[in-house]
């Protein structure tokens, strides 16, 4: 919970992961495979457009320079990985599991992450646009340095989870639920829909003065000079 010392407010921070991969075997078999079993193995520059890997298990595994181009990612599971400079639009991750893992410079649109699950999950650097997080639970997610566009937490649950010196433009927080979320350190925090959904967030005082017609229009105040 969000806690008051004299003027100062505390957060509790998020635990980030501590992704420490051993020696990588390279993929062998070029495509993915539904309900694969993918144990300390790297991946990296295939085009992986269009493959099914619904179901599949990554352990301690690397994605590199993938594309993931419509790819079929459902109900899959990522755990003590790293993806780097992935790709591609349309990638269907609804229903996923994410734990302990990094996500880093990724370059995707139309991402379907909707009523999955990240816990002690970093998000650095790259954009996203169209992210679909609704219905998502994020426990201890870290987003640094990323542009998020048009992002849907749409009756998401946030718990520990920090916007570090990236951008949210046109998010949607309907029915989202916060509790230590902080976004003081986004650098441009533009909400399209569902600015009672940050209850349980914390912002700056210059947030709070950009976001000022958006609660005023919320409350159904009309502001007039």
């Amino acid at each position: 919970m969000v806690r008051r010392t004299g003027k100062k407010t505390r957060v509790a921070a998020a635990r980030q992961p501590e992704v420490r991969l051993p020696p990588l075997r390279p993929h062998e078999g070029g495509g993915l495979e539904p309900d694969g079993d993918y144990d300390g193995v790297e991946l990296a520059g295939l085009d992986l457009s269009g493959g099914d890997g619904a179901g599949a298990l990554f352990l301690d595994c690397a994605l590199r320079d993938c594309v993931l181009e419509q790819t079929s990612l459902v109900r899959a599971r990522f755990v003590d990985s790293v993806l780097t400079g992935v790709r591609g639009v349309g990638a269907d991750l609804a229903g996923a599991s994410l734990r302990d893992s990094e996500i880093v410079d990724a370059r995707l649109g139309g991402v379907q992450l909707h009523g999955a699950a990240l816990e002690r999950v970093l998000v650095r650097g790259g954009k996203i646009d169209y992210l679909n997080l609704r219905d998502a639970r994020l426990t201890d997610v870290v987003f640094e340095g990323c542009v998020l566009s048009e992002p849907d937490f749409g009756a998401a649950r946030l718990e520990r989870v920090e916007f570090r010196e990236c951008v949210l433009r046109r998010a949607d927080f309907a029915g989202a639920r916060m509790r230590d979320v902080d976004l003081r350190r986004v650098t441009e925090l533009d909400v399209a829909r569902g600015v009672e959904g940050l209850s349980g967030a914390v912002i700056s005082t210059a947030q709070l003065m950009d976001l000022a017609p958006v609660f005023a229009a919320q409350l159904g105040v009309r502001v007039e000079d």
